[in-house]
């Protein structure tokens, strides 16, 4: 996304687009409800739980780790093979966002550069920093052409001005905008796709859209499946008004099944306690 122009918010003109208006209205009006939930003046904690933990499998899956829920559940040891070690980096990344909320907003790269180490959980000293020219990226579901390093740098100040800014913008279309640039960037070498998810959950969260982190998009995006994602990133990434409108479209409709499943958890709860 161009961070540049004569408009002062250009996540504004975004979200004016057509049909960005009737996705944020839906994701909110989802939102609500199953915040109006009954069993969430109780439990809320339980939800928030459950919900971080779909949420990382669905990250996971995402980047190619599609395990059934209940191994992820009571898997104890994610250090094997690479799916395991792809689980055991959404994990942590789940439980680190909520961590980082306070510093977001004044510092998103300083966020960024955190969650790649904590995805990576390596001492290599590319960890954690924007890849240089020439170095490897490890992101085998984006098939996007890779910025190089330079236009990286560019765009990753652009954002972060963004985000430190503020915008009127609807918390659905700032997070759908970190979401996709970094899924385009591809700014580290290794677990992009795991870090711009959790920065969306960051977003997410932070603007108080779902405080309590119950509306886990991940869920909803491997729902939709990888197809449909790689095919609404491409959208975000002609930087066309029709692709990106369908982009935040797409993370609008994650969201909205991410809803759905914690709203299924809440009425499983209900249930055991009828």
């Amino acid at each position: 996304m161009s961070t540049t122009g004569a408009t002062a918010d250009p996540l504004a003109v975004l979200a004016a687009l057509p049909g960005v208006a009737e996705s944020v209205e839906s994701v909110r009006k989802a939102v609500d409800r199953v915040y109006g939930h009954r069993i969430m003046r109780r439990r809320s904690n339980e939800i928030t739980s459950e919900a971080a933990l779909r949420g990382a499998r669905g990250s996971a899956a995402l980047s190619g780790a599609d395990w059934a829920l209940e191994e992820v559940r009571r898997r104890t040891d994610f250090s094997g093979d690479d799916g395991a070690r792809t689980v055991g980096a959404a994990l942590r990344l789940t439980a680190e966002a909520g961590q980082l909320l306070s510093i977001w907003r004044q510092s998103p790269l300083r966020v960024l550069a955190r969650l790649h180490l904590v995805a990576a959980a390596d001492s290599d000293p590319c960890v954690g920093r924007p890849r240089q020219d020439g170095e490897p990226v490890e992101e085998p579901l984006v098939e996007l052409p890779l910025p190089d390093a330079a236009e990286v740098s560019g765009r990753l100040e652009g954002l972060s001005r963004l985000v430190i800014a503020g915008s009127a913008a609807p918390a659905l279309v700032t997070a759908a905008v970190v979401h996709g640039e970094l899924l385009a960037l591809r700014p580290f070498g290794s677990h992009n796709g795991l870090v711009a998810r959790a920065a969306q959950r960051i977003v997410l969260v932070g603007s108080g859209l779902d405080p309590k982190a119950i509306c886990s998009a991940e869920v909803g995006h491997a729902e939709l499946g990888r197809a449909a994602y790689v095919a609404a990133l491409d959208g975000y990434a002609s930087g066309t008004p029709e692709g990106m409108a369908a982009w935040i479209a797409h993370c609008g409709q994650a969201v909205e099944l991410g809803v759905r499943e914690s709203t299924a958890v809440c009425e499983a709860l209900q249930r055991g306690a009828a």
